[in-house]
């Protein structure tokens, strides 16, 4: 069975980890990808507000719903959604799913989602925004009732900059800022390459690791109602999506 599920994608930095994906989730799998309009490139608050803003997101859902037979939305950017808190983010998805009329997510809940899949309660995360950012991702997965025993922010300010971040920067970032208190490793933003190091990236840390662009599509997936497991993409595919077609984000 074939399940088609359409990305929402904020300007151009790490899209590519979405063609690698499909190929690697093999057939009857597609993952079709329209870029949304970021007027500005910046991990500041003002500037995420206006990323995942109702008008723009709307726009881009319109357009993947037009182009392509979608079963299923995903808003991938992880900043640009639980930089709206909780509710907000909540209210976005709500929102979004009211222009698609389809099962709809985002990023923020994908992790929260794939945490809950894997059993996983306490995290470590290694994001790659300014502190501040990185703080109000830690409030987000608090809302969840997840444990966040070590964060670490790397600082940058651009997807594009973070975009240029290669194989052995990934993992090695990765492995600096585990933690062994955590049952798995969080990587928070789309704009980050992960899609082909996944299974390094667990056998670097010997623990599961969620990746922003893997949950994504993982999410997506699960709404769409593929329920298979797939190898080669770290130990959340491997558990399976479930296929379980409920739009709730919580």
């Amino acid at each position: 069975m074939s399940h088609t599920a359409g990305i929402l994608y904020p300007g151009y930095s790490a899209e590519d980890d979405y063609p690698t994906l499909e190929g690697l989730l093999g057939a009857g799998i597609r993952l079709p990808l329209v870029h949304t309009l970021m007027r500005e490139d910046a991990h500041r608050v003002d500037a995420l507000l206006d990323i995942g803003s109702a008008d723009v997101l709307a726009d881009g859902a319109r357009q993947l719903v037009e182009q392509h037979r979608v079963q299923s939305v995903i808003w991938a950017c992880t900043s640009g959604s639980f930089v709206f808190g909780w509710q907000g983010a909540r209210d976005q998805v709500e929102k979004l799913q009211a222009v698609t009329g389809l099962p709809t997510s985002s990023t923020s809940f994908a992790f929260v989602h794939a945490a809950a899949r894997l059993g996983v309660r306490r995290v470590a995360v290694a994001a790659t925004y300014p502190a501040d950012v990185a703080a109000k991702f830690v409030e987000f997965l608090q809302a969840a009732d997840l444990e966040v025993v070590r964060l670490s922010s790397r600082g940058i300010v651009t997807a594009a900059e973070v975009g240029t971040l290669g194989r052995e920067d990934v993992l090695e970032f990765a492995a600096a800022n585990d933690d062994d208190r955590a049952d798995a490793l969080l990587m928070p933003d789309t704009a980050l390459h992960t899609a082909g190091w996944l299974a390094d990236l667990e056998q670097r840390l010997g623990k599961p690791v969620l990746t922003a662009n893997q949950v994504s599509a993982w999410e997506a997936l699960r709404l769409a109602g593929d329920g298979g497991a797939h190898d080669g993409l770290g130990t959340l595919f491997q558990q399976g999506t479930g296929g379980e077609r409920d739009a709730s984000p919580e």
